[in-house]
């Protein structure tokens, strides 16, 4: 006899989990599918632990430039590969336990095992306990994504990773090729490069970072350049192949040449793939390029199925799968009867992006060129970092801040920043956004002197004509 719940969350991802515990806040008897470990791709293998690699990459270079701070250290500075790797895995572990213990408190069930629907309501579960049938009042499906390969050059762990062979690397890559200029693989070429590795990066279009401002795109390229990253953008890799001693690459480049050039390693980071197939997903919902289709509440075609996270549309991001799931299991309460919970539809135009590399970047809403493009008359201004005193004190003056507005009514259209802690500040950006502020607000706040936020406050005035410090 199926075991019974009012929801039932297939995936323990920032969404899954998320979802399942506001549920359970709500008064919902709720369970969890998860096939391999709670917290999903972010908490294991993905946003947390790379934060983690990229950490230690930054105190590394910090100490190789202790001088510029009026410092010394005794003997050479050096990375110990095995230990950064090992330090990164224990956060993951540690966040791993920290979800469970989380089930727990809030009296969430956790089926261990491969969970596929036969039906909107109702699943078996393959896993520890044998098969288990499950049904429930409701279902959200969260099972994230997975990094897609190359068509003539799939992964192989050895020579041509993704995303997670590069965060267990076997060796230090002597010279690494990394095919896509994202989050991912921008991330991760600045993490190899600190660690000392030669590295290229190839991106198709023609700018690194394509979803960020022109701006922002053409300034952390200039960065990276003068760290010693190859850059290669308007190219893209034709051939590539692996054996034992390392990988051959076929770059065409923006001028059309193409070259053969060799690498130790190559990471894949070309987008992803939504873990859709084979959940009995194919009756049940409409579906497009693999990913879900939702309503803003995320309810699919079928009454009582729901689907959040990677496997919906983009963005593709932990904090939009986390809100998404606090925005389903309300709704679901609310279906079931709860008054008092009154859920709202997600804006995609509120939602931050993170890129945490060397210089850092953050942006939420649209870029100056979307504004143009979207029929808004535009006011823009940039602050530069050098301007501000505290990051001169850090000594991480490059950088800068710049928003874009609307010159009628003074509403914040975007805001995009580059350099240090930026992905900290960027949510006083975001909560002015979803609070519909105006550039008047802004002008009127007091930011707190000396910190690299008042760049905010300065881009504003400076989109005005108002700037101080330039």
């Amino acid at each position: 006899m199926a075991e019974k719940y009012d929801l039932i969350v297939l995936g323990s991802g920032p969404g899954g989990y998320v979802a399942a515990i506001r549920g359970a806040q709500l008064g919902l008897k709720v369970a969890i599918v998860e096939r391999e470990l709670l917290g999903g791709i972010c908490l294991n293998w993905g946003c947390i632990p790379t934060k983690a690699l990229l950490r230690s990459a930054e105190i590394l270079h910090y100490a190789q430039h202790a001088k510029d701070y009026g410092l010394k250290i005794a003997g050479e500075i050096e990375a110990d590969l095995e230990a950064v790797v090992k330090r990164s895995r224990g956060v993951a572990a540690q966040l791993n336990k920290g979800v469970t213990g989380l089930m727990k408190k809030n009296k969430i069930a956790v089926h261990m095992g491969e969970g596929k629907l036969t039906g909107p309501t109702s699943l078996t579960v393959k896993g520890e306990k044998g098969e288990e049938k499950l049904e429930a009042k409701h279902i959200i499906v969260a099972t994230g994504a997975r990094a897609r390969d190359l068509p003539f050059a799939k992964a192989d762990g050895k020579r041509i990773w993704t995303y997670r062979h590069a965060m267990t690397p076997k060796e230090m890559p002597k010279k690494l090729l990394v095919i896509g200029s994202g989050a991912i693989g921008i991330e991760f070429a600045s993490f190899y490069n600190d660690m000392g590795c030669e590295v290229t990066v190839v991106e198709m279009l023609d700018r690194i970072v394509p979803v960020e401002d022109k701006d922002v795109s053409a300034f952390l390229q200039k960065s990276l350049t003068k760290q010693g990253i190859k850059v290669m953008t308007g190219a893209g890799v034709e051939e590539l192949k692996a054996d034992a001693k390392g990988v051959r690459a076929k770059i065409k480049d923006a001028k059309g040449n193409v070259d053969e050039s060799e690498f130790s390693h190559c990471i894949v980071a070309i987008g992803i793939v939504p873990n859709t197939e084979d959940i009995g997903l194919e009756k049940l919902a409409e579906m497009e390029k693999g990913f879900i289709q939702i309503d803003p509440y995320g309810r699919t075609k079928s009454k009582g199925l729901w689907a959040i996270g990677d496997c919906t549309p983009g963005p593709w991001l932990a904090h939009k799968a986390s809100h998404e799931g606090v925005t389903a299991a309300e709704a679901i309460a609310q279906e079931l009867g709860n008054k008092d919970v009154h859920p709202h539809p997600l804006d995609r135009n509120n939602i931050p992006g993170c890129t945490y590399c060397h210089p850092q970047i953050a942006s939420v809403g649209m870029t100056e060129a979307q504004a143009k493009e979207a029929g808004y008359d535009v006011k823009a201004g940039t602050f530069p970092f050098i301007g501000n005193g505290k990051a001169i004190a850090l000594g991480e003056a490059e950088g800068f801040t710049k928003t874009v507005f609307d010159a009628k009514t003074g509403e914040l259209l975007g805001a995009h920043m580059v350099g240090a802690e930026v992905t900290e500040m960027i949510q006083g950006f975001v909560i002015g956004k979803t609070l519909e502020t105006t550039e008047a607000e802004l002008m009127q706040s007091v930011f707190p002197h000396p910190t690299i936020s008042e760049s905010m406050h300065e881009s504003v005035l400076a989109s005005y004509g108002r700037v101080i410090h330039i």
